[in-house]
């Protein structure tokens, strides 16, 4: 039997531990199978709307629920920790000689600092616990590279709702959330759904630049730009590079136009995803003369060191096609020789298009 006073407690108490570690919201979801939420994901894989992401396909059991992946699970904590922006994510569209990174990657790798925090917490979790009565608690932690289902596990926590743009969305902190989660063995107190606030709104439908979304709630990853700059691993196709502008690194247009985000406040972003300087608005130029080891040192202890340095100058490439800088071509001739075929193709187009400036 559920000792309903101690859980109640612990779970005050987790909340007043979380703010402590840095994170701005905390629920409880629980850890069976939503079968909508199942039917979703299987007719999207289906529709092999997750493209050449094969680690989706390879593990997409263990997606459907968490005792998928973990059957001792009784319920999932799920938690938020905010990184908005204090300006407007989409001022460097104007601005076509510097590289636009996505404001989640301005900072430091938000994998290593959520899941540090994680870590801390479910410890915390463990020896409360088992001073409190309720036995010994057994957790997992996980960030978004353990085949979770976040986004549908935040809403259950009501931690906000998935919004048309198929990201969570907070009333408090709008579209701009890290989620992590604690699996735990542990009985706890479900928090109840977060309800859907999108109503009639289509802004970040609209917003989108090469038209990822054939249905409110629903993304092709195969359109998307942050898909194609970080997970796609070939060469752009030619549909959507003018599309991209001078994005060299995930997109924020249908999170940045959402209403909810002027809720959102800067006092509570993590410092830890401040944007460094000289992430914020980096020179095309100065990126386009990044050798391996200067591409490793330049993103030391950022998300954006994963994709590697070949398929991050393809994406400055694009945006060096698109710049309308002659000044850009010298390099990006030179790039026509690179070792790397994708990277010496995308070199060849972004030279063609500063060659026809008039």
């Amino acid at each position: 039997m559920v000792n309903t006073v101690a859980t109640n407690g612990l779970i005050a108490d987790l909340e007043t531990e979380a703010r402590r570690l840095g994170f701005v919201s905390l629920g409880v979801a629980p850890a069976g199978e939503d079968m909508a939420v199942a039917r979703r994901f299987d007719a999207w894989r289906e529709a092999g709307m997750h493209g050449t992401m094969d680690w989706i396909e390879q593990r997409a059991s263990h997606r459907r629920s968490p005792k998928a992946l973990w059957p001792d699970a009784k319920s999932v904590i799920v938690l938020g920790m905010s990184y908005a922006p204090a300006s407007d994510p989409m001022a460097l569209a104007a601005h076509r000689d510097v590289g636009w990174i996505s404001a989640y990657a301005q900072g430091r790798d938000y994998h290593d600092v959520v899941k540090k925090a994680l870590k801390v917490l479910a410890r915390w979790l463990i020896a409360q616990a088992g001073a409190r009565g309720l036995g010994e608690a057994e957790v997992k932690v996980f960030v978004d590279t353990a085949p979770v289902m976040e986004k549908p596990l935040g809403q259950a926590a009501a931690l906000g709702w998935q919004g048309k743009h198929t990201n969570l969305v907070s009333r408090e902190h709008g579209s701009w959330l890290f989620l992590g989660e604690i699996y735990t063995s542990l009985d706890l107190p479900l928090a109840e759904a977060g309800i859907d606030h999108c109503g009639s709104c289509n802004a970040c439908q609209t917003a989108c630049p090469t038209d990822a979304f054939p249905a409110p709630y629903q993304l092709d990853a195969r359109r998307c730009i942050s898909y194609l700059t970080i997970e796609h691993k070939g060469p752009i196709p030619l549909e959507f590079r003018q599309a991209l502008g001078n994005r060299i690194y995930g997109c924020d247009d249908c999170l940045a136009v959402c209403p909810w985000n002027k809720f959102a406040r800067i006092a509570h972003t993590h410092r830890a995803f401040l944007p460094r300087a000289e992430l914020a608005a980096p020179s095309l130029a100065d990126l386009l003369c990044l050798d391996d080891v200067g591409f490793r040192r330049l993103f030391s202890g950022s998300p954006i060191k994963r994709i590697g340095r070949d398929r991050f100058i393809r994406n400055c490439l694009i945006a060096a096609g698109n710049s309308g800088s002659v000044e850009l071509l010298q390099r990006v001739e030179t790039l026509r020789a690179d070792p790397d075929p994708v990277v010496a193709e995308a070199a060849d187009w972004a030279a063609a298009q500063l060659r026809a400036i008039p």
